[in-house]
């Protein structure tokens, strides 16, 4: 079908003032007058750059009231079109249109700005080029109509929404990326024609020139909340403030004063016998609002210099979660400097006080970066300061590096321990559907950062090579839009010369011409040691091992949508002589189009798993896993929404043999007593929000859970699954209000 793109720039300097936009989801041509358009909108998913199927026509336009956008979507009646309501932050597979913006046009930091044919939104935070954040959530304005040829929305992005570099000349350049994606067929059309799949994403956005405007705000959210605990029979009342002040872009500070950072997210659950840490995101609105500058990332999974779930925290003197007295942040920029100060203090003789400084500054094709860390823990005698400094550089059109360093100094009663670490990745686009990737990292074994950071681990060198190859040129009857490729080689050793991993990965990301993804991915590890598993009383070593996983998941399509995830995996002293799996199946019903409801059992068996116990002294164990994740989503009106979210796990662990680690490595059985143990975790939480207006909300949460650790005697896995549900650990009913008054 015949593409026609239809995107509109702004007016000129010179050009008359832009008449305010009503934002009703209904183009009204005299409001767009005057726009400039372009009609290249191509195919990035499956990335190919050809014309896209479906007309969509876009319109850009800065006002003062803020950036406005409006999307014209053609969808003839041959195109199912999907129909259901989501809610905030969705995932869902549906009709929606992307407005990425980067206000400052360095590639630095961009925001997301998603809204779906049937209303619901989605905002996000882009760093590291395509590093995409959910957690943070913005006012701006939406409207959406819908006819028999297709679908109209119309956005207002407010200037105040996010820190920008002061303007020149009376103008202000822009990084612009537009998409419309396709729910039934997983299309996704954009203007440019960058994909988040390529080393460059960000960074590749259209540059735009506009008016420049400027806005204030000051916000003030005052909430109160009142927590009735069922189990010790006792309440507990608390209030509080945000406060928002934007005297302009260049200048943006955000306090919170006796916040309450309790969840009314419920996170999920996690069994981890492991000796590193689960990383879990962040919801809480003073730690998502122009969160964004604060971003150093190590380049390891989700290693940050800030990990702000450690704020507020279990205390140190080990009596629950720290409480918080206040917290600020500030972010601002001179000239082509951006800079941002963190600070949050908690309560009492076991609270923590905890400092950041960032600072960066964009050089064209390179940007480079600094920041600093303090935390004081008194109750400890420890102070942990860390300084990191990031590097990114676009040397040529194909080739991106990104470099960073990071020392830390720990004093802890009266002794310092220093360490040190740096990574290196370098990202080549080849052409025609090929690129490849070198990765190197060294973290010193006296480097710590989890004081206010997150790293999986310390003591490692690793280094891979990867290539990759994107296909695209499929026959059209074939199920597949599109493959992605990937091979790599990688290493592990421990800091001081000890082989951890040796392994080869091939993998393949695909896309369905039915809107489905499906991942593949096969490792295969050689024999090598683990030097955690029994938390530095000798490293072990371990056979040859391999894992092989498989995911599927599929919109909705009639009344039915489904995640299917599944893996072969060995390991353990057994190697590739015991083979495990898990599975886990999910299908959602769509009641209607704003009620769905879901049910995933999952199923584990790993016949080998090693279980630290004390000491050199480790069990293998015969362990099985039935977990259920359920619920339901009930988006009862544009302003209310209901929602249930139940987590159950009932996990058994059989002592096959017990063994003694011995100064060379091996495992050496013994007859020392060590049980069988069982583990069941519930988590269940009903949560009913009403909207009163952008960003004030009301909420009333019931949750209940409980973990138990049992030993001795078991029933099976489905007799520990079912008393699962008898656990009452807690039992809550939150209400809590919250209103933005903006001034």
């Amino acid at each position: 079908m015949r593409l026609a793109c239809l995107f509109t720039l702004v007016l000129s300097a010179v050009s008359a003032p832009a008449l305010a936009v009503d934002i009703d989801g209904r183009i009204d041509a005299a409001e767009w007058e005057g726009a400039r358009h372009v009609t290249d909108f191509r195919k990035v998913q499956p990335l190919t750059g050809e014309p896209a199927s479906l007309r969509t026509e876009a319109w850009l336009l800065a006002t003062p009231e803020g950036l406005a956008v409006a999307f014209r979507c053609d969808q003839p009646p041959g195109v199912p079109r999907t129909p259901q309501r989501v809610q905030r932050d969705f995932e869902d597979q549906v009709d929606r249109v992307n407005l990425m913006v980067d206000f400052d046009g360095t590639g630095r930091t961009g925001y997301n700005f998603v809204v779906s044919s049937t209303g619901g939104i989605n905002d996000a935070v882009i760093t590291n080029e395509s590093n995409f954040s959910k957690d943070w959530d913005s006012t701006w304005q939406h409207a959406v109509s819908e006819d028999a040829a297709g679908w109209t929305v119309e956005m207002l992005i407010p200037w105040y929404i996010a820190p920008m570099h002061a303007s020149r000349d009376g103008k202000r350049t822009l990084g612009i990326y537009l998409d419309r994606v396709t729910g039934s067929s997983g299309e996704r059309d954009a203007w440019p024609a960058a994909s988040f799949k390529r080393p460059r994403f960000l960074s590749e956005f259209q540059r735009v020139d506009v008016p420049a405007y400027s806005q204030s705000l000051l916000a003030v959210t005052p909430y109160v909340s009142g927590l009735y605990d069922n189990v010790r029979g006792r309440s507990h009342f608390q209030e509080g403030a945000d406060i928002l002040w934007k005297p302009s872009g260049q200048f943006q500070l955000t306090a919170a004063l006796n916040p309450d950072f309790g969840q009314v997210e419920s996170d999920d659950l996690v069994v981890n016998f492991g000796a590193t840490e689960t990383y879990v995101s962040d919801k809480r609105p003073f730690f998502t609002e122009n969160q964004g500058i604060f971003d150093f990332s190590l380049l390891d999974d989700n290693s940050q210099l800030i990990y702000t779930r450690r704020v507020g925290a279990s205390a140190d003197d080990g009596h629950g979660a720290a409480d918080i007295d206040a917290a600020v942040k500030l972010n601002g920029s001179v000239g082509g400097t951006s800079y941002g100060v963190l600070a949050a203090d908690e309560r009492g003789e076991a609270g923590r006080f905890f400092g950041a400084a960032r600072v960066t500054h964009d050089f064209g094709v390179q940007s480079l970066g600094a920041m600093l860390t303090r935390v004081d823990r008194p109750w400890l005698d420890r102070e942990a300061t860390v300084l990191g400094v990031d590097h990114h550089w676009q040397p040529t059109a194909r080739l991106t590096v990104a470099t960073n360093a990071v020392m830390s100094d720990i004093l802890q009663r009266g002794s310092h321990t220093r360490g040190s670490g740096g990574t290196l990745l370098a990202d080549l686009e080849m052409g025609n559907g090929w690129r490849q990737q070198w990765l190197g990292m060294h973290f010193g074994d006296q480097l710590q950062i989890n004081d206010f950071g997150y790293l999986e681990r310390n003591n490692f060198n690793y280094g891979h090579w990867e290539v990759r190859k994107r296909i695209t040129g499929l026959a059209p009857d074939s199920a597949y839009s599109s493959h992605d490729w990937h091979f790599r080689i990688d290493a592990l050793d421990n800091d001081h010369g000890l082989r951890l991993r040796r392994q080869l990965r091939i993998s393949r990301s695909s896309t369905l011409r039915n809107g489905a993804n499906e991942d593949v991915q096969l490792n295969l590890n050689t024999a090598a040691w683990d030097d955690l598993l029994t938390r530095g009383h000798g490293a072990i070593f371990l056979p040859p091992s391999l894992a092989l996983a498989f995911e599927r998941t599929s919109p909705r399509h009639g009344d039915w949508a489904y995640e299917l995830e599944g893996e072969f995996v060995s390991g353990g002293l057994s190697g590739n002589r015991r083979m495990g799996y898990d599975i886990e199946f999910t299908p959602t019903y769509f009641v209607s189009d704003a009620f769905s409801v879901f049910a995933g059992p999952y199923y584990e068996h790993t016949p080998d798993w090693l279980v630290w116990q004390h000491d050199n002294l480790i069990g293998s164990f015969d362990q099985h896993t039935l977990q259920l994740n359920a619920g339901f989503d009930w988006s009862i009106d544009d302003r209310q929404e209901l929602r249930l979210k139940l987590q159950a796990i009932g996990l058994d662990a059989r002592l096959r043999d017990a063994y003694r680690v011995d100064g060379n490595g091996r495992a050496v059985a013994t007859d020392e007593p060590v049980e069988d143990f069982s583990v069941r975790n519930l988590g269940l939480q009903l949560r009913y929000r009403y909207e009163l207006a952008p960003l004030s909300y009301l909420y009333v949460v019931y949750g209940r859970g409980g973990y138990a650790l049992d030993q001795g005697d078991l029933h099976s896995t489905g007799g520990v699954f079912r008393n699962t549900f008898s656990l009452r650990d807690d039992e809550q009913l939150l209400v809590k209000l919250s209103y933005r008054f903006d001034i």
